[in-house]
This record gives C-alpha cells, structure tokens and sequence, in this order.
C-alpha cells in the first residue's frame, strides 16, 4: 500500500516527488511508501527548449530535463519507488483505500495525485465523471482539466499541473507539484501547515 502515488513522470510529477522525498527525515514521513509512475511519452516537453525558465541555462531542452529529472530522482531520493512504462487504465475505491489498474499491474494507495498533461484523451476510468474544458487553454486547443478546489478533486485524490488547470509553462507546472506535495505533508503532520526545504546551514 502507498501512502502517496504519483501518475505521470513530467515536471509537475517529479516535482510533487521530489518535494514529498526531500522530507523523509521528518518523523511523520520517515514510514511514507511513495511511489511514482514515471511514464513521459506524451510530455509536452519532448518538444520543448527553454529561454525563459528561472534557473535552466537558456537552449536547454525539455527533453533533457526529462531525463535528468528521472536521473535526479534516482540518485537524490533512491527511496521514492518508481514505475516506469505503466499507463494508468482505472482508479476506482475510496479514500483511503484506492486501487489504481495500469496495463500491467494494479496498485494500492492512500492518496492519489494525477499529472498527465491536459490532452482531451484522457481516459482513466473512474475519473470521467471530473473530466471539463480546460479554463486556462485556447478553446481550439481542445485541453481538459479535472474538476478541483485548490488541487483536490475529491477526498483522496488530487491534479496537478495543466490537469489541475494551469497553464503550461514550466514553472507552474513545477509549483504546482510542490504545492501538492506540501498538502500532503501538511495532512501527514496532522494538519500543521508544512514545507520541505534542503539548506547548507
């Protein structure tokens, strides 16, 4: 059983990963069981060159931080189980039991956070019913996003990301991972409003 699992290797996911890795030395996440499905075929980053990104040196390619992010996660934060080339087909259950069904496997967890990108093929069954026009996205672009209060789409299960209704850029899909992962350590301290930062002190 997870305690969090993450679909979807792209920024939003890894960055929710990494946030949520960077505090296992916190006692009430040393005992977390956090996994990520990192798959990233349909990234909009596998396309992407960066000039305008705070902290990446301009011409860096998205395809790159794809890479490297999984690099980092690997070396950084061995802990985080990740589970590569999985598609999620279904998520049915309830909080805080949810089984997630991918073409190979299925998988138990506590909580859920989604952040496939916001591309009108979405199909995960057991979330249609949250399925609407992306607010933030071109009406010809023909995006999606899951219906959310502040990320949460219902007890148990969270978007992140364009999925989540942001916009596209780098940095917010980024924050917006962050964000997710800060609530979930917030939950996890029994409500206390919580952070993960690495310092040199």
């Amino acid at each position: 059983m997870f305690d969090t699992l993450i679909i979807g290797g792209g920024v939003s996911g890894i960055s929710c990963a990494m946030v949520l890795a960077s505090a296992k030395n916190k006692n009430f996440v040393s005992n977390k069981k956090i996994g990520i499905l990192t798959h990233q075929k349909n990234s909009a980053l596998q396309e992407a060159i960066f000039n305008n990104a705070y902290g990446i040196a301009p011409g860096k390619l998205g395809s790159e931080i794809l890479s490297e992010s999984i690099e980092q996660l690997t070396h950084t934060y061995p802990h985080i189980i990740q589970i590569p080339e999985e598609k999620v087909l279904k998520i049915t259950g309830h909080y805080p039991e949810f089984t997630v069904t991918t073409n190979r496997n299925s998988y138990k967890a506590k909580t859920v956070v989604i952040g496939i990108g916001s591309a009108n093929t979405f199909a995960i069954e057991g979330l249609m019913q949250y399925v609407e026009a992306h607010k933030k996205a071109l009406p010809e672009k023909q995006r999606i996003q899951l219906k959310n209060i502040t990320h949460k789409v219902t007890e148990g299960i969270y978007a992140i990301g364009t999925l989540a209704g942001w916009r596209s850029q780098l940095a917010i899909a980024a924050g917006s991972g962050a964000a997710v992962a800060t609530d979930l350590l917030t939950l996890w301290n029994d409500g206390i409003q919580t952070h993960s930062h690495d310092s040199i002190r």
